[in-house]
Formats: structure tokens, C-alpha cells, sequence
């Protein structure tokens, strides 16, 4: 039986880069001869071609590429809180319905990644956010910290939240969004010192996925393995 690998890939805040990574992280996991799909369950705002630019990333650096609505069960038009916006499309997000094409891409490649939408606790509906997502997939999490003033309390609260749901912190990447940072490397060794979980790596400022992926460290994961 083929050994499967999934990760859910969530952030500090919006804006941080998750969509970078997981496009890093596809990149990299290529470049070891994995199979590999990205995965946005859930995503708002779409371009020209009717389509998400988030989706389009990661769809480009997966190395199959299945059925969109496997990839991307729920798109909303408007770029704007998902709650809301599905609340305007009259589309409300199910659960089940985001588990059950997780399961069929993980019949497709070796290794998923699941990228969030927006932080870790973003609402989906009147009682459900994306913390109640990530339970429900029961996947490692891997954490992209956008590095800017602020970025750790929010890192804290974030691993915090993580923890409460037995969720497991994987891994994270500083994703170095404020090239300006005051005392970045003294924010990276806090970080590194009080996350019970590796520094896959350090992404620049204004890179790309694929130089991006080789400042990732995928050797540091500790792998999951589902059937």
C-alpha cells in the first residue's frame, strides 16, 4: 500500500505568505521524487479567468493536476471575510464535503498540502472556523510566521490555539515580509527558543516558490503516515 504524508498550513494573520510556502513546499517535496498536490479548501476572490490566484499557485506547483473542485471546493467571488462571503453566496462551507475531496486527492499523490484561509481561527460560519477545519482533517500543522512587528504574540497565541485542540505543530517558516524588521534575527532565535517545533527555514523577501523551496528544510518534518 502506498504511504501517504498531509499537512495543514495555516498562518499568523492574512497576508502572510501561506500561499509562498505552500508553494515552496510543493517545489521542494518535488525535488525529492514525491508526487505532490496543493489543496485550498476554501478561498475568496477570483481574477480575470474566473478562477482563485491563490488556487492558480498551487495548482501550477503541484506535479498532477486533478479536478478543480477537488483543489478548491468552495470559491466565493467577493475577496473578503469567508463567513460573509458565503453568507452573500448563499454557499455556506461543509465540512464533510472538504474532508471528503482530501480523501480523493490523497488517492491522487504521495503527499497534500492544505493551505488555510487567512489565520488559524478565521470564521467560517456562525459556529465554525478554520481551527475546527484543521480538526477535522487531523493533520500536522505547519505555521507560516509573518515576520514583522508584532509577529510574536500572534506566533504565541497561534501555537497556543494550536495546542488546545491537540493539534500538532510540525513545523514553521519565517516568511521575512517586512524586509525592514527591526532585530529580525533576535525575533527568529525568540521564535526558534519557544516553538516546541523545527525552523523549516527562512523565506526572503520578494522571492519565488521555486527559491523559496530551497530554503526549506523538509528533512526536518517529522512525517506523518496514513493509509
Amino acid at each position: 500500500m502506498q504511504m501517504k504524508q498531509a499537512f495543514f498550513v495555516t498562518g499568523t494573520d492574512t497576508g502572510v505568505g501561506k500561499t509562498l510556502v505552500t508553494c515552496a513546499l510543493l517545489h521542494a517535496t518535488r525535488q525529492q521524487g514525491s508526487t505532490t498536490v496543493g489543496m485550498k479548501p476554501i478561498a475568496a476572490g477570483v481574477e480575470d479567468d474566473g478562477r482563485n490566484g491563490d488556487v492558480t499557485q498551487l495548482l501550477a506547483a503541484s506535479s498532477i493536476q486533478p479536478p478543480l473542485a477537488l483543489v478548491n471546493p468552495y470559491l466565493y467571488i467577493p475577496p473578503i471575510a469567508p463567513h460573509i462571503a458565503a453568507q452573500e453566496a448563499g454557499k455556506s462551507v461543509d465540512i464533510a464535503v472538504i474532508a471528503e475531496a482530501f480523501t480523493q486527492l490523497c488517492e491522487l499523490a504521495e503527499v497534500v498540502w492544505v493551505e488555510g484561509v487567512g489565520g488559524f481561527r478565521v470564521p467560517l460560519d456562525e459556529c465554525s472556523d478554520t481551527a475546527d477545519l484543521a480538526v477535522a482533517l487531523d493533520l500536522p500543522i505547519i505555521l507560516v510566521v509573518g515576520m514583522r512587528l508584532g509577529c510574536l504574540n500572534h506566533a504565541l497565541l497561534t501555537v497556543e490555539a494550536i495546542a488546545t485542540r491537540n493539534l500538532r505543530l510540525a513545523g514553521w517558516v519565517a516568511n521575512r515580509i517586512d524586509p525592514a524588521m527591526a532585530r529580525f534575527e533576535a525575533n527568529v532565535e525568540t521564535l526558534s527558543a519557544r516553538l516546541e517545533a523545527p525552523l523549516l527555514g527562512v523565506t526572503p523577501h520578494g522571492t519565488n516558490p521555486v527559491r523559496a523551496a530551497g530554503a526549506l528544510r523538509l528533512t526536518a518534518l517529522p512525517m506523518n503516515v496514513a493509509s
